[in-house]
């Protein structure tokens, strides 16, 4: 079984400030991948930021310097975020890289090699902000069908690739792979846009000069799509390094994105991948977008949601949870304080806090933090015990589904568990009766160990917290190891045990 995993987050375009949606997409992926590495899983996760294109030069001009002064500005507020989320990325890669512009040149001559690549003219209605030519009959009242926005009639010589001469082959790989769209729903909407026929695709622009010039041909610049798409490859040094990581991480297991760019990861990067004779990735996954308290995020309603002032207000750790717990992934998402601050009371303080200081402060109370060895088996104790490896597998198989709120709520329903284990033993009245003690070990026994796996399960989304418990337990921090170590009866006895400081002190609200 090949044990290496590739995840990306799509990059992120440095004409505007991190919102909330970058930072839900690239949790997305560190969580899987902080997941897969637990899973002894060798991860490669590459996130990053596309810095070329017209938006970018009229953005620089505007404020007064030179697209690459706009660039490693902007670069360093995303790098930042990243940090303060605890995101664990390999890579982090950037367009204006010598790196990514060779593989990019590479990329287009071995295209253009094959004859796919031809010089044409270009007339067609263009919006800037999307990036995007679209055809009379696709307009929307004259404006961009995507963003509403007005788009302007261009007409300028152009390379383009013969992306028509891919469709079948395309429609024939989709159909072969069902899981290669997600959600399901996507899928659809990619196999109706592709029988609708598809034309060649310019690929080049004359009109600016911010980009990777067109090898031999420096009068045009590569158009920002088939440039962006490339750094899943050149992040893995392609061309140069074929036998590295190259050859050992692609293809992609999961290009996890924004729905607004599906089109381009199913559509464009596929055909170039096959023009070239490259794999295609095994995975695009498209997720829904969060609106806020109800209302579209827009900057005119100034109601885009800042994830650095969440994090210094609430916490990291509960940030990453509510994310990826309020919404089911792959559909749209409302954000609100209230349903923040709900999740933090009842989830994280209530249900999980509770749990880990209950269980350590009784420890602490009748076997002075030592954890004593279990001694009696009760049906109870079966039935507790039993439920572990169950919700094991469950987590593992909604983890590679991407269904992230699935998964914590299975981990939720072993918190519930145990929170119930503690009423039906009553500790508290075993501990009154010396011939029972051996009873109460196997209780406590049983309460901690059962702690320490959801600890496991819990860490990939709230790393400091899983940690944290562990530490509590006397387990190093970097033990956070599921393979091997999600088999239950590992905790060993003798083992001394901290009372567990608050993880989540509840929130008061007004």
């Amino acid at each position: 079984m090949d044990r290496r995993f590739y995840i990306t987050t799509p990059i992120y375009y440095v004409n505007d400030v991190p919102h909330i949606g970058h930072a839900y997409t690239t949790l997305a992926c560190d969580v899987l991948a902080r997941y897969k590495r637990a899973r002894n899983y060798e991860v490669f996760f590459l996130t990053g930021t596309d810095e070329h294109g017209q938006k970018v030069e009229k953005a620089a001009i505007a404020a007064g310097e030179t697209p690459l002064e706009l660039a490693d500005r902007v670069v360093k507020r995303f790098q930042a975020l990243w940090e303060k989320l605890n995101i664990s990325n390999t890579d982090f890669i950037r367009t204006t890289q010598e790196r990514h512009k060779k593989g990019v040149s590479e990329l287009f001559r071995r295209i253009e090699a094959k004859g796919d690549i031809f010089l044409g003219e270009y007339e067609d209605w263009y919006c800037t902000p999307c990036e995007t030519f679209w055809t009379e009959t696709q307009l929307i009242n004259g404006a961009c069908p995507d963003c509403g926005r007005p788009t302007e009639k261009l007409k300028e010589e152009s390379y383009f690739f013969r992306m028509s001469k891919y469709q079948q082959a395309l429609l024939d790989h989709i159909e072969a792979n069902p899981d290669f769209i997600q959600p399901r729903g996507r899928r659809n909407e990619i196999i109706s846009f592709l029988k609708e026929g598809l034309r060649d695709l310019s690929i080049s622009r004359t009109t600016f000069s911010w980009g990777i010039p067109v090898p031999g041909n420096d009068r045009h610049v590569i158009y920002v799509w088939f440039d962006a798409l490339t750094n899943y490859i050149t992040a893995l040094g392609f061309p140069d390094d074929a036998e590295g990581n190259f050859a050992k991480f692609w293809p992609a297991d999961a290009h996890v994105i924004g729905k607004d760019i599906l089109r381009f990861h199913t559509v464009y990067w596929p055909t170039f991948l096959l023009a070239a004779g490259l794999p295609l990735p095994k995975k695009v996954f498209a997720h829904g977008w969060w609106t806020v308290e109800g209302q579209k995020m827009s900057k005119s309603l100034r109601n885009v949601v800042e994830p650095n002032m969440l994090i210094d207000k609430y916490g990291v750790d509960a940030i990453r949870y509510f994310l990826l717990r309020e919404v089911p992934f792959g559909l749209d998402g409302d954000f609100s304080h209230a349903a923040l601050v709900n999740r933090i009371n009842s989830d994280l303080a209530n249900d999980l806090g509770n749990l880990v200081s209950r269980s350590t402060a009784m420890l602490g109370k009748y076997f002075g933090g030592t954890l004593p060895a279990p001694a009696t088996d009760d049906a109870v104790d079966d039935a507790f015990i039993r439920r572990f490896p169950a919700a094991i597998t469950a987590v593992d198989e909604l983890m590679n589904e991407l269904a992230f709120n699935k998964a914590l709520q299975a981990i939720w329903e072993l918190v519930g568990a145990a929170n119930k284990y503690i009423d039906e033993t009553a500790p508290w009245a075993l501990a009154k009766e010396e011939s029972l003690r051996p009873r109460l070990a196997t209780v406590m026994y049983n309460l901690l160990e059962g702690t320490r796996i959801i600890a496991l399960l819990v860490a990939p989304f709230m790393p400091e917290t899983g940690a944290s418990i562990l530490a509590t337990l006397g387990i190093p921090r970097q033990e956070l190891r599921l393979d091997g170590n999600d088999a239950w009866g590992q905790l060993v006895p003798g083992t001394q045990v901290a009372k567990a400081a608050p993880l989540f002190p509840r929130i008061v609200t007004e």
